[in-house]
């Protein structure tokens, strides 16, 4: 038998030559090839490695490209991507100019769609599907693989809703691991657990009440039972439903046994499975554990306290209130929508509502937001975790577009702390009471202050709504910073020649707008430049310039942020460097003016 046979498939029509016997080989050549690479570079590795013999088996039974194949997300997709010519560049994967972590059209024909946020597959194949059929090509094959996570968002019950009542040649497969970045949580993983042990009558089953031809549990790591399932299955018409059964992290100890850990684990030890861990003395807390740490803190004291997340108990750092106040902190799934009217049903009866989600997903609640909760003015205090550009996720990922779609909102407010101190006050000025809703954004990472002490609780200051603040004061040059990107701010104007010319104002508050102190500013200063990581369309900067036209100011304004292009992926400070909105391009900036 050939030594390594992974080295010799650069596409699936490769992999078809093989036979069945072989296969086996490829799959442990391709899960060690994700640890290995994934071990040094980065990434997502436990839902990928779950996933090898389902990805193997789809290539070798069905046609790809010409069938088409959605993955759903698309952390599991690492396979597929080294099997469909891109091993040789696997090694770039998240980095700045290489391929992406997650499906992407315009990377190659293999990926259909482009994934990055859940529980679109169903939706997006049954449009294939469909139009296939009006383009009279039924025998096409169209492929979903969706994660028991991700199936038990709304949107994809729409779209089984709709494949159920029509004829369209769809293959649903459901990826049952109990677990999506954690543990699945809901009445629907009950029902997959009972279904798992053969406790649910089959005349009770939920999918083929809605119309699939379902077929499983298969064991998702048994090479020739899947080769045979989906041979059998291509030959059906109509919608079909495969429910698998797989291990995330299959193939690495660790992995199996720490799965919420090994979802994207940083660099570990490839032969060994060990994390190499990093030095965290000295270091700042991540923002998301001063959320975590304070809201809990918050709650042992303020009985009216509720914590929700959808989906991202460990990702929020909800966790530490979930773990010590269960009956106050809900992960509600991978169910955005829901997280918000959730929130704002608690908030009608007087509840203190802390609703956290990564800025990202919160666009997918944007009805939510403005119907249920601002219309009403409902104070529900929405955090938003990873605001701003996030790094190696990309373009799907990155929350830059918060500010330009919270700030049309009525009686929201807005508010971007730029250290933790300030992240700290703005949560416990939140639960003193507010007459409005708020959101409050903050990025991923760590924060600014080395000496930053978690148990340091209980000398908050409560924050005046609307208010800005002068951190340094200039003569000629005033810029106008939101966020924790003010920090750049603060670390470049001292290496500007003249720097004594530059003043620098910290607005956390993006609406409602400082307007004195904004008056005072263009009064005083010559030129006026914001910064902001988020979006310059619609953006904290266009904010200020609505103020500049509302009160007749000629002042020239310089706004520097995210450009209207998506950001691809890379590092946090590349991608800054990119924007122009990272220390050395603001040094240049900077010195620049005060000639």
């Amino acid at each position: 038998m050939k030594s390594n046979l992974l080295s010799d498939i650069h596409n699936p029509a490769d992999l078809r030559l093989l036979t069945e016997a072989q296969l086996p080989q490829i799959a442990q050549e391709l899960r060690q090839f994700i640890i290995d690479v994934v071990s040094v570079k980065e990434g997502h590795l436990g839902a990928s490695l779950g996933v090898i013999e389902l990805t193997i088996a789809l290539h070798y039974v069905f046609n790809t490209p010409e069938d088409l194949l959605v993955w759903d997300v698309g952390h599991q997709a690492y396979g597929h991507k080294i099997l469909t010519e891109r091993r040789e560049n696997f090694h770039t994967n998240r980095q700045i100019d290489g391929i992406s972590g997650f499906p992407k059209r315009s990377e190659s024909i293999y990926d259909t769609f482009g994934v990055g946020h859940s529980s679109t597959s169903i939706s997006a194949a049954l449009g294939m599907a469909i139009a296939s059929q009006l383009k009279g090509d039924p025998d096409k094959q169209h492929i979903a693989v969706i994660g028991d996570a991700s199936i038990a968002s709304g949107m994809a019950f729409e779209g089984l809703n709709h494949a159920g009542v029509t004829d369209a040649n769809l293959l649903v497969i459901l990826n049952d691991n109990a677990i999506g970045i954690d543990p699945s949580v809901g009445a629907l993983k009950k029902y997959l657990t009972a279904v798992k042990k053969g406790k649910n009558p089959r005349q009770n089953n939920m999918i083929k009440s809605l119309n699939f031809d379902y077929s499983g549990p298969v064991d998702g790591h048994d090479l020739p039972a899947l080769i045979k399932e989906l041979k059998r299955l291509k030959k059906i018409k109509g919608p079909k439903f495969l429910h698998i059964v797989t291990t995330k992290g299959k193939g690495l100890q660790q992995a199996e046994e720490n799965q919420v850990k090994y979802h994207a684990p940083g660099k570990f030890d490839a032969s060994t499975g060990e994390i190499l861990l990093k030095s965290e003395e000295n270091l700042p807390p991540k923002y998301q554990d001063v959320f975590g740490l304070t809201i809990l803190d918050l709650a042992r004291k303020n009985k009216n306290i509720i914590g929700i997340t959808p989906a991202m108990p460990s990702g929020s750092s909800l966790k530490f209130m979930m773990d010590e106040i269960p009956e106050r902190a809900f992960d509600v799934g991978i169910a955005e929508q829901h997280a918000v009217t959730l929130a704002a049903g608690m908030a009608t009866q007087g509840m203190v509502v802390y609703c956290t989600i990564y800025s990202t997903f919160l666009q997918r609640a944007y009805d939510q937001v403005i119907h249920d909760v601002a219309l009403q003015d409902l104070p529900v205090i929405f955090c938003l975790d990873r605001a701003g550009l996030v790094g190696e996720d990309g373009a799907t990922h990155h929350g830059v577009f918060d500010i330009a779609y919270l700030r049309a909102i009525p009686n929201l407010i807005i508010y971007a702390p730029i250290n933790e101190i300030a992240l700290q006050n703005i949560l416990y000025t939140a639960q003193l009471g507010l007459d409005h809703p708020i959101a409050i954004r903050y990025p991923r990472g760590r924060g600014v202050i080395p000496n930053w002490e978690v148990e340091n609780f209980g000398h908050y200051e409560k924050i005046k709504i609307g208010q800005g603040n002068c951190l340094k004061e200039g003569t000629k040059t005033a810029v106008l910073s939101t966020g924790t990107i003010g920090n750049n701010v603060t670390l470049a104007i001292p290496e500007c020649c003249n720097s004594d010319t530059i003043a620098h104002f910290d607005f956390p508050f993006i609406k409602p707008l400082d307007i004195k102190l904004l008056t005072t500013i263009f009064s005083d200063f010559e030129r006026i430049i914001t910064i902001e990581d988020g979006t310059i369309n619609g953006g904290f900067g266009s904010a200020v310039l609505e103020f500049a036209a509302a009160h007749n100011f000629r002042n020239k304004v310089d706004i520097l942020g995210v450009p209207d292009v998506f950001i691809e992926h890379g590092t946090v400070s590349q991608l800054q460097q990119l924007c122009k909105i990272d220390v050395k391009s603001l040094i240049n900036l900077f010195s620049n003016e005060t000639k």
